[in-house]
């Protein structure tokens, strides 16, 4: 910060001037391309990337995209329509014509480009606000925007700065990945027993199973006030709930299926898109009718390595789905069996999986919680470094 500190008292004591980006930025045209046209030349060894709209992107070849308008020059992408958004890249490219790019003969003053409209994305998102279900913005939106213009050499230190922490970013990113990728194949091999042990289906190691219900919306005296903890499906990620994101009423509770389940149960998803992921509650609550909640007897088995076997037995338990929604149903869940040694063993497994958890999963002191501090930390010196007294007219 010094070194750039210094560059502004010597180039811009007296503040930069702000500009529009199309008085500052070539802007560059797409490619007319049909999203089944993209489909027809997707192929992963194309050396050219084609940008649709939302976060569709494929590689072609180039000779295969029809009237190509190719980029070979490093750019910022102004993604227009859908999701609103800035994307920066270096090499040869092109775009669906619904979208536009700039760039500048000074590639540092294109990657500057790219952190102030980053910066300014919301201003962008609030820009497309009531055009419909899809946001969209016009090209006005990005023509006329005053941006400011520091001397090239207060640009270039700027983007070394922000380009460094978005290499720590990418590094932990990696290396979350690794771990993740570490922790499947140590929870794979620390669960795979032959026949020296036991198998037994999760319905001979629970106390207890059942579903919940969700009591009618329209029942005002059903939620207002409500002070009991009540799950929905949405809120199961392979996690520990301790909180819930609604609450039900003991009248609820009184007149309805929803019921209470002790702490420590081993809840597993139903039906739809988040059929088959578990979790476990860390404090009693009530669930809605798409969740299976199973009490396990801890003379059997660990309730936290139920839940873990089940994590790992992912693919066999997905495959007991059934209907047009891809539902599962208790019996099916049930009836999934799991290696049982002993007690012991299943305490040294767990103690192993969940250092891992942590390092992989946790918000407050795993790798995710680094990842989250340092992009807040790059948000925070982002905004600041982009922040210039403006310039007085002469």
């Amino acid at each position: 910060m010094s070194k750039l500190d210094e560059l502004i008292k010597e180039l811009c004591p007296n503040g930069v001037e702000y500009k529009k980006v199309k008085d500052v930025f070539i802007r560059i045209k797409g490619t007319p391309i049909t999203a089944t046209k993209m489909k027809e030349i997707e192929t992963p060894d194309g050396e050219i990337r084609i940008f649709a709209g939302g976060k569709t992107v494929i590689n072609a070849k180039e000779k295969d995209i029809p009237n190509a308008n190719i980029t070979r020059v490093p750019a910022v992408l102004v993604q227009s329509r859908g999701v609103i958004d800035a994307v920066y890249y270096d090499k040869p490219f092109t775009f669906k014509n619904e979208m536009w790019a700039y760039t500048h003969e000074n590639k540092p003053t294109v990657k500057f480009l790219y952190y102030v409209l980053k910066n300014n994305v919301h201003t962008f998102r609030e820009a497309a606000s009531g055009m419909g279900s899809l946001p969209q913005i016009s090209l006005t939106v990005t023509e006329d925007f005053l941006i400011p213009v520091p001397p090239l050499p207060v640009q270039e230190e700027i983007v070394r700065i922000l380009d460094t922490f978005t290499s720590l970013t990418a590094e932990l990113t990696a290396e979350l990945t690794a771990r993740r990728k570490q922790y499947e194949y140590y929870r794979d091999s620390l669960l795979s027993f032959g026949d020296d042990v036991e198998w037994k289906t999760l319905k001979e190691l629970s106390v207890h199973s059942c579903s919940g219900g969700t009591p009618l919306k329209n029942n005002s005296d059903y939620y207002k006030n409500g002070k009991i903890p009540w799950l929905r499906t949405g809120e199961v990620k392979f996690n520990e709930i301790f909180e819930t994101e609604e609450f039900i009423t003991e009248l609820a509770v009184k007149e309805t299926a929803a019921k209470w389940i002790p702490k420590n149960c081993v809840i597993v998803a139903i039906s739809g898109a988040t059929a088959g992921r578990c979790a476990i509650n860390k404090i009693p609550l009530t669930t809605n009718q798409h969740c299976l909640n199973i009490e396990i007897n801890p003379t059997n088995a660990l309730y936290k390595y139920v839940y873990y076997c089940i994590v790992n037995q992912q693919d066999e338990l997905l495959g007991k789905k059934e209907g047009a929604r891809g539902d599962l149903n208790s019996s099916r869940i049930l009836g999934l069996k799991i290696p049982i040694p002993s007690i012991k063993e299943q305490q040294r497994i767990v103690s192993i999986l969940d250092r891992f958890e942590t390092l992989c999963n946790d918000i407050t002191s795993g790798l995710p919680a680094e990842i989250e501090a340092r992009k807040k930390q790059y948000e925070y010196y982002r905004d600041k470094l982009l922040s210039f007294k403006r310039k007085e007219a002469v």
